[in-house]
C-alpha cells in the first residue's frame, strides 16, 4: 500500500538539513502539509516557505530547552489540531576524544540526540492520538548498532535511541501509535563532511556515503508498510550485525575496518575537493559553504 500524504500534518526535527528536506519536498507535493522544526530559525522558515503546496510553516526551536518545546507542541495544536506523522530527525555529532573534551559537550550531545526526540515523542503523544493513523519515525544510526570508538558519546545516544524508540513501540502499538526508525550508515550530509574535514570517525567510510534521498526513501517506505526498523544500506547492516556477535573481537576487527574506512574517508574528501565542496589548505581541510 502507498501512504496517502493528503493533507497529513508532518512535523520534521533537523528540518533544515539535508535528509529532512529530501523528505519534505516529495512529501509536500503529495499535499502533505509539513511544520519545519530546527534550531535555525531563519533556515526552517525559508524552508518552509520554499516548499510547493500550502499550510507549511517554519518552527525556530532549540529542542533541549523544555519550555521551548511545550510552546512548539502548544503551536501546533492550535495551527492543525493533530500530529499525523512525527519525524525525529535532529542529531549532532564532536569529533572531539573522549579523554578530551568537557563534561558539559558530553551532556549536550546526549541532549540533543537521545533526550530531546524521546521528550518530543512524550510530549506530541495527545496530538499523535488525535489523527487517525499516527506514526513515529525516528533518524537513529548504524551507530547504533556498532560502537565507534572515536565518538563514543554519538554511539551512546544512538544505542540509546534505538533501544528507546524499540520499546516505545512496542508499548504505543496497543494505543494506535506506530513507532519506526531508520538506521542509516555514512549519509553525504554537512554534519558528515565537517565529520571528515576534522578527520572524525574513519569507521564511517566503508563505502561511499549514501544521497540523503536514500534516507528519505527508507523513511517513506516505512510510512508505505510500517516496521519497527529499516535499513537504507541492508548490506552494512548485514555486516556490523554479524560483528557485534563476536564483541570480543572488535579491536581486531577495528583495526580491520579503520584501514578501509581511512580510504574511503580519503577518497571521499577528493570528491568533495573535485566538486568545489571543500578545500586543501595548509593547516588541512575546510569545508566551502
Amino acid at each position: 500500500m502507498s501512504y496517502d500524504y493528503r493533507d497529513k500534518v508532518m512535523v520534521v526535527t533537523g528540518g533544515a538539513g539535508d535528509i529532512a528536506a529530501a523528505l519534505i519536498g516529495p512529501a509536500a507535493r503529495r499535499g502533505a502539509r509539513i511544520a519545519v522544526v530546527d534550531i535555525r530559525g531563519e533556515e526552517a522558515r525559508r524552508v518552509a516557505a520554499a516548499l510547493p503546496g500550502s499550510g507549511h510553516r517554519g518552527h525556530a526551536v532549540d529542542l533541549t530547552d523544555l519550555g521551548q518545546v511545550e510552546a512548539l507542541v502548544a503551536r501546533l495544536e492550535e495551527d492543525h489540531g493533530r500530529i499525523d506523522v512525527l519525524v525525529n530527525n535532529v542529531g549532532m555529532s564532536s569529533q572531539e576524544r573522549f579523554d578530551e573534551r568537557d563534561v558539559a559537550s558530553i551532556r549536550r550531545e546526549l541532549e540533543v540526540n537521545l533526550v530531546s526526540p524521546l521528550v518530543l515523542t512524550r510530549l506530541a503523544v495527545p496530538l499523535l492520538r488525535a489523527a487517525r493513523d499516527p506514526r513515529v519515525i525516528t533518524t537513529v544510526s548504524l551507530g547504533g548498532i556498532f560502537p565507534l570508538g572515536e565518538t563514543p558519546i554519538y554511539t551512546a545516544s544512538k544505542f540509546g535511541l534505538r533501544g528507546a524508540m524499540l520499546a516505545i513501540g512496542l508499548d504505543l502499538a496497543a494505543k494506535g501509535i506506530t513507532v519506526s526508525s531508520v538506521l542509516p550508515s555514512a549519509t553525504d550530509t554537512r554534519m558528515l563532511r565537517q565529520e571528515a574535514v576534522e578527520g572524525g570517525n574513519a569507521l564511517q567510510f566503508q563505502d561511499p556515503p549514501q544521497p540523503p534521498e536514500a534516507v528519505a526513501r527508507a523513511m517513506m517506505a516505512l510510512l508505505d508498510r510500517p516496521r519497527l526498523e529499516a535499513y537504507p544500506k541492508a548490506s552494512e547492516s548485514l555486516l556490523v550485525r554479524l560483528a557485534m556477535l563476536v564483541p570480543n573481537q572488535l579491536p581486531r576487527l577495528m583495526r580491520l575496518f579503520r584501514r578501509k574506512g581511512e580510504r574511503g574517508m580519503a577518497a571521499y574528501l577528493r570528491r568533495l575537493e573535485a566538486e568545489g565542496r571543500a578545500v586543501r589548505g595548509p593547516d588541512g581541510w575546510q569545508l566551502v559553504e
